[in-house]
């Protein structure tokens, strides 16, 4: 694969992510979301996705904003850009562990 090739291939995934975590925040389209995902007909049917939307796309755009930054490095040789992307990762995975278990919580309460 050559460098010309790997940077559309990066920047098409960031449009990718963007477009997908806008959409996700706007409640439209396919929820990608474990919870709701491995979830019963019945659960599905119940569940409140609106938190399930809002944690997918912030995901899907911290996703979008570290495919771009892999491509701001490629293309412009910013070894450098290595580290925030390393941050924004801990970053996205601290916020989807605890969102996640934020939610589970919430629906616990509104369950009682």
């Amino acid at each position: 694969m050559t460098e010309t090739t790997f940077i559309i291939a990066i920047a098409a995934m960031a449009a990718f992510c963007y477009i997908f975590g806008v959409l996700s925040l706007l409640e439209k389209g396919p929820l990608f979301n474990n919870a709701y995902l491995y979830a019963t007909k019945e659960d599905r049917q119940k569940i409140n996705k609106k938190p399930y939307y809002r944690q997918t796309g912030i995901v899907f755009l911290g996703l979008g904003l570290i495919f771009t930054l892999g491509t701001i490095e490629v293309l412009l040789k910013m070894d450098w850009l290595f580290y925030p992307i390393i941050g924004i990762t801990a970053l996205l995975l601290f916020f989807a562990v605890s969102s996640t278990s934020r939610i589970k919580k919430e629906n616990l309460n509104n369950s009682k």
